[in-house]
């Protein structure tokens, strides 16, 4: 299993609640001059390991496509290193190739700062955000903690002895939440014993193994432990209560602090204005069908829904808030 060393890291500027190869092919004239009908050729890399939230969202995502007939064939694939930029420096690197599309969000933009990459989002091709999620706290069924109190007492005790799992890399949601939660318990961040994980499917085995005081993380990437009650959830970061999920909000724990991620996909640079604007067009008819609308509930996702433009500027924004903070943190 594939895990880095322990963090030590500071605590995040106030207000960063986030509203996140080189074949060269050009795929993108197999889409020009056919009849409508579904797409085809397109192929979704993941840029961590199976079974993480990527993961899940790009399963999803190529199944409801192909259910509805809005596309066919879809191959989903899993490229996992260095916190998702292994994935994104492939993506840059296949200038021009339609046929090739990433999931990613707020995780592998804090990665693409903190691994050695030249690789950048600016250089991608930015289709559609699909989803924004709560964290999670959670622990195992036989953890000592039943309660988010009993967890913030005992982790103010000593903080650095209570190791704290992510699915993510420093300046990605998981490692942003239980930092952002020290601050706010009043603990010293400095003193947060960070364990990155490159996923939540790498995570798994020590949440069940209770090797983790607790891990931070989507709810939907462990929907099926949590229903069996391996894994208990202490509280959630949003606004409002997760449907299913019997876990009280941090608000309503008495800790002041709402977190959301969110999820998108893009494409390489160079892709044909018309290989883009089939890829946009396919992806909102999905948004549209009442297959999506039902594996949002299912996941506990809510909806982000936007594309192009718009999701350009929104992933600049992120981008920015994101190095700003690594910035002041000595980690950008």
């Amino acid at each position: 299993m594939k895990r880095s060393n322990k963090l030590r890291l500071t605590a995040l500027a106030a207000g960063i609640v986030m509203a996140a190869t080189g074949c060269g092919v050009t795929g993108s004239s197999s889409s020009e001059g056919k009849a409508a009908g579904p797409i085809t050729d397109m192929r979704i890399m993941v840029p961590n390991t199976a079974g993480g939230g990527y993961d899940t969202t790009a399963r999803v995502a190529a199944k409801v496509m192909e259910d509805t007939d809005i596309a066919s064939g879809i191959e989903v694939f899993n490229l996992a290193g260095a916190g998702g930029t292994v994935g994104l420096s492939r993506t840059v690197n296949e200038k021009g190739n339609g046929d090739l599309s990433m999931l990613m969000g707020l995780g592998v933009v804090g990665a693409s700062y903190t691994n050695d990459t030249t690789a950048s989002f600016e250089d991608t091709t930015p289709l559609a955000r699909l989803i924004e999620e709560p964290g999670a706290i959670m622990v195992p069924k036989n953890s000592p903690y039943k309660t988010i109190d009993d967890l913030v007492a005992a982790w103010k005790k000593n903080p650095g002895k209570m190791a704290v799992g992510g699915g993510s890399s420093p300046g990605g949601p998981d490692h942003l939440l239980p930092m952002r939660l020290a601050e706010t318990v009043g603990i010293d961040p400095n003193k947060v014993n960070y364990v990155s994980y490159d996923g939540g499917g790498d995570m798994l085995p020590d949440i069940l193994g209770n090797r983790l005081g607790f891990a931070a993380s989507g709810a939907g990437e462990f929907l099926d432990q949590i229903k069996t009650g391996e894994i208990r959830v202490l509280a959630t970061s949003g606004e409002e209560r997760l449907a299913g999920v019997d876990a009280p909000t941090l608000q309503e724990s008495g800790i002041d602090l709402i977190f959301t991620n969110w999820r998108g996909i893009v494409a390489p640079p160079g892709i044909t204005d018309e290989r883009k604007a089939e890829l946009i067009a396919a992806l909102e008819k999905m948004h549209a069908t009442d297959e999506w609308q039902e594996a949002l509930k299912q996941n506990q996702w809510e909806d982000a829904f936007m594309t192009g433009d718009e999701f350009a500027g929104f992933i600049t924004e992120q981008d920015q808030r994101v190095e700003d903070v690594l910035t002041k943190l000595g980690l950008a």
